[in-house]
């Protein structure tokens, strides 16, 4: 079996324990897990069909077949024309897979509420749970598949970090907005196959401000910079924040906190190993910062997980008490954000190993050019 065979057949063998009689995807994250296909939801009805006991079935438009066959290891495809009425296609796979009239069906979390009411009109009858009831439980710990992808985003957020460095006071009088430009042009010399999500280029008092991306606002010599960026490759994100500094040394508040927000993260990272809750190791960041007087502008949780979504499970939160294991992939960041002053992030991506937890991320984390 190919990696993608074996995740369907994880799913289809996870139906029976959820009580359900199939899953239903739609293009997007969960169907490029489990066949590699990665395509967007579009107007027209594409499924895959995954019932409790059978083949599961691809079902596409006609335009779509011959891509979808060669693009992915599924073997049981069904068509229609735009020609074709698509709901009584549909209706008529449900009762070629033995899909009862009462079923329990779960259903893609991104599935758009009018291909749901299709659903729901060939079997009226159906209960309808989500599919992540049953998908998020293998997503959340990578294969070594994942895990090499995952390395190798990493390793082009680092060599991008290392081009930005580079600049050194070259930066100082640019936009955040041109800073921002040039980071994409790093992240693709280096090997990154379109970006993560839009760099954040957070220069003084936009940094204090986690999800500003960039703007018009110049940089200046000596002030902080927020810079949050990361690539794909073979579909797997990376994600690294730096807090940096152009052209002149910090004063030293800004010292101060950034010495803060990189040992809360050591000690975050430090308290990332198999068996302990993730709110373990929030704890353990915020822990340090409350200490030192900024619990109040430590504002978020301290990790998010990375799969081939940006922000998956599992929350590196307070109230999170799911266990860490092996091959769990999350973001470690904490920061302090000073309102109209500045902020200071750093973020690494770590794996949970057998004896602990493996940096992704291997590039400087302070804040010098």
């Amino acid at each position: 079996m190919t990696p993608y065979e074996r995740r369907t057949e994880a799913v289809r063998s996870a139906l029976a324990t959820a009580g359900a009689d199939a899953a239903v995807c739609v293009p997007g994250r969960t169907l490029q897990y489990l066949t590699g296909f990665d395509e967007p939801q579009r107007d027209r009805h594409f499924l895959l069909v995954i019932p409790a006991s059978g083949e599961p079935t691809g079902f596409v438009p006609s335009l779509s077949a011959a891509q979808f066959s060669r693009e992915t290891w599924v073997r049981a495809v069904e068509t229609w024309d735009d020609a074709d009425d698509p709901v009584t296609a549909l209706g008529a796979l449900f009762d070629d897979l033995g899909i009862p009239e009462a079923p329990h069906l779960l259903v893609d979390d991104t599935m758009w509420a009018a291909f749901l009411q299709d659903v729901r009109s060939v079997r009226p009858r159906a209960t309808i749970g989500l599919a992540s009831e049953v998908v998020s439980k293998l997503r959340i710990r990578k294969d070594d598949a994942e895990l090499d992808a995952l390395r190798r985003a990493a390793r082009v957020a680092d060599d991008a970090v290392r081009a930005v460095r580079g600049l050194g006071s070259d930066a100082v009088g640019l936009t955040e907005t041109d800073l921002a430009e040039r980071i994409e042009s790093f992240l693709t010399d280096a090997g990154g196959e379109g970006v993560s999500f839009e760099p954040i280029v957070g220069s003084g008092p936009h940094g204090a401000m986690p999800h500003h991306t960039h703007g018009d606002r110049v940089i200046r010599a000596g002030e902080p910079v927020v810079l949050d960026f990361g690539a794909r490759v073979d579909g797997y994100p990376g994600d690294q924040t730096r807090t940096l500094v152009f052209g002149g040394d910090p004063d030293e508040r800004v010292r101060e906190v950034h010495d803060l927000v990189r040992r809360a993260q050591e000690a975050a990272v430090g308290a990332a190993e198999p068996g302990v809750p993730a709110a373990a190791v929030d704890d353990a960041a915020r822990s340090v910062v409350e200490a030192a007087g900024y619990g109040d502008a430590f504002i978020h949780r301290t990790g998010h997980g990375v799969g081939l979504d940006v922000h998956e499970p599992p929350s590196i939160a307070a109230d999170n008490d799911v266990e860490l294991r092996p091959g769990m992939v999350f973001s470690v960041e904490p920061g302090v954000y000073l309102d109209d002053e500045f902020g200071v992030r750093i973020e690494d991506l770590v794996v949970v190993t057998e004896a602990g937890c493996e940096r992704l991320n291997h590039t400087s984390r302070g804040w010098e050019c």
